[in-house]
């Protein structure tokens, strides 16, 4: 299995951390960049499908579970976004990668905000999809629902990942048919409580995080991605994200905070730009 010891900065014990590298090497050598993916809330890669990902065809891409979730190990909180930053350069460490491009997912943006702010020349391109600044444009406050029984959260949540979805609609909103109903089945099982308590620690460093001082130092060439329909982490907020960064585009895909899976023209973006010089 593809495990991992990295020494973070406030791990210097180290973190056991599960990880999977998919796609081309970079043959020519130097052809392109690899690329870190980074996941949303809760991500774990055993119901993410990392070897399906549409840029393990141009890039070698590395997966990873943060730490508290999947099969990393769950040390003991609290957590930070400065913390899950390190563990991605931490992890480039481990992989021998000195540069690599990063793609931030929901969470995984902020994560990857901070590690730009934090680590700069490891940096090649950035792509923040669905995410939030924070300070005064944070994404919807997931720790504050957690005290909702499953299904008043489960409702909510449905709303927030597209606007338009409404329990009495009769046709179901495009793309998210079977999207919905695999959410909705991952969704009401129960977690196991070390797994559980990971996901806490993970709503709780996401409750703090504030990149907003720091995004003006970003150089790197910067895609922001949208989802016209995200109510979990509004357009307005990836607005605010492009304006913030120096070198940053934005482009707003046909969805909601699932837009990459409602909207396959989203990768192809991504591609192109990661290819860019």
């Amino acid at each position: 299995m593809p495990f991992t010891t990295i020494r973070s900065r406030d791990l210097p014990e180290g973190l056991r951390m599960y990880f999977e590298v998919h796609g081309p090497t970079r043959e020519p050598a130097g052809q392109y960049l690899p690329v870190l993916n980074i996941s949303g809330t809760g991500g774990d890669l055993r119901e993410s499908f990392p070897d399906r990902s549409p840029l393990n065809k141009a890039f070698e891409v590395c997966h990873y579970d943060q730490r508290g979730l999947g099969q990393t190990d769950k040390p003991d909180g609290p957590y930070s976004m400065a913390g899950y930053a390190d563990d991605a350069a931490a992890l480039l460490d481990e992989l021998g990668w000195e540069k690599a491009h990063v793609v931030g997912t929901s969470f995984g943006g902020m994560v990857a905000q901070h590690f730009a702010i934090r680590h700069p020349e490891r940096l090649g391109r950035l792509v923040l999809n669905c995410t939030s600044p924070g300070g005064l444009h944070p994404s919807f406050p997931l720790h504050t629902i957690e005290e909702l029984d499953v299904e008043a959260r489960l409702e909510l949540r449905l709303g927030l990942l597209d606007n338009r979805w409404d329990p009495g609609r009769d046709e179901p909103i495009p793309g998210l048919g079977a999207i919905y109903d695999r959410y909705i089945a991952g969704f009401r099982d129960e977690r196991p409580s070390e797994s559980q308590a990971g996901y806490l620690r993970q709503i709780e460093a996401r409750s703090h995080h504030d990149a907003t001082l720091g995004l003006p130092k970003i150089t790197a060439p910067t895609l922001v991605c949208a989802g016209a329909y995200d109510d979990l982490a509004p357009p307005i907020n990836s607005e605010r994200l492009a304006e913030a960064i120096p070198n940053a585009e934005l482009q707003v895909f046909d969805g909601g905070h699932l837009f990459m899976l409602q909207d396959r023209t989203s990768f192809g973006a991504m591609t192109d730009f990661l290819k860019g010089p």
